[in-house]
């Protein structure tokens, strides 16, 4: 490591300073671990030899006899550079005086010998001995690249569930939001299949998103969903639109057969309309299991929130 310590910073390295605490040394080297692990960067060849430049500078760091020794030789050439801008500055002026720094010099210069020394053996009895605390954290960091592949290995079609945008005319003012509220869009748009999710907007009247099971429930639900007889939806459009690997030809054909023909276009329905009790019970445990799931709630506000944003930059 650049013959002792002589030509490396490792505060530098890990992104921290002398002033900083063990834990936030700690939390520096697994910051940057985790971001120049060569597993995270198979195409860079110098990643393995950064890794274990950044290992180096953790055991330093988190030793306090080597993170001692270290920090007397930053003292050291600090006090050098310090003394060659004087000397610099001086130089013309005083030439008794640079001979009196050039002693100095000398003198400063085999301390920095003997402090490099110490470090250099300091850093070896660590790499002959290892350093717990770095092969704990090292553990902490594989565990964590393991969880990060398992959840992309493990990313269902769930995120990807097809979701309409609907529309219809309200007033900032109008508390009864033209009509609308989640029980009567379930009651229009489960007429075409499973709805999973139905989030309204509490910032922007007139505004919701429809999440259906399948890709040929909310084509049918685009082409036939009308709305309330007084206050019909004025949009009704994809959001998130299924991509064709979504659609196998036999699921649509299973789907068009059992699911989502009708004889005739949906008639309006009348505000406030009582649905079924039964039908409602068992529809409203489907989705009262599947709503208590926070990271799905939370997905489909942000993504009614970029609704929101987008039509109001419009």
């Amino acid at each position: 490591m650049g013959g002792g310590g002589k030509s490396v910073n490792y505060y530098e390295i890990l992104g921290c300073t002398q002033e900083s605490s063990q834990k936030e040394i700690l939390k520096a080297y697994r910051k940057k671990a985790l971001t120049c692990h060569p597993d995270k960067n198979p195409d860079n060849p110098k990643a393995a030899d950064l890794f274990i430049e950044l290992s180096e500078a953790f055991k330093i760091l988190t030793d306090s006899e080597a993170k001692a020794a270290f920090d007397k030789v930053l003292a050291a050439k600090e006090k050098a550079r310090l003394r060659t801008k004087a000397f610099d500055v001086k130089r013309k002026k005083f030439k008794e005086d640079l001979e009196k720094r050039e002693n100095a010099a000398q003198q400063e210069k085999e301390i920095d010998i003997d402090a490099a020394e110490k470090l250099a053996a300091e850093i070896k009895r660590l790499r002959e001995e290892g350093s717990r605390l770095l092969k704990e954290q090292q553990e902490i960091i594989e565990k964590q690249l393991k969880e990060d592949a398992k959840n992309k290995a493990t990313t269902t079609n769930e995120d990807l569930l097809p979701k309409l945008k609907v529309k219809w005319k309200a007033k900032k003012t109008d508390h009864d939001n033209g009509g609308y509220d989640e029980n009567i869009l379930k009651e229009i748009f489960q007429q075409f299949g499973v709805v999973t999710a139905v989030v309204i907007s509490v910032k922007k009247n007139g505004l919701a998103i429809i999440e259906y099971a399948k890709p040929s429930h909310a084509r049918v639900a685009i082409e036939f969903a009308k709305g309330l007889e007084d206050n019909p939806l004025t949009v009704v459009t994809w959001l998130v639109e299924p991509s064709a690997s979504q659609e196998t030809p036999c699921e649509e054909k299973v789907a068009d057969k059992k699911e989502t023909t009708i004889p005739e276009p949906q008639q309006p329905l009348e505000p406030q309309r009582v649905l079924n009790p039964s039908y409602e019970e068992d529809f409203e445990a489907m989705v009262l299991k599947r709503m208590k799931q926070a990271e799905e709630r939370k997905r489909l506000n942000q993504e009614l929130q970029d609704e929101e944003a987008f039509t109001s930059a419009t």
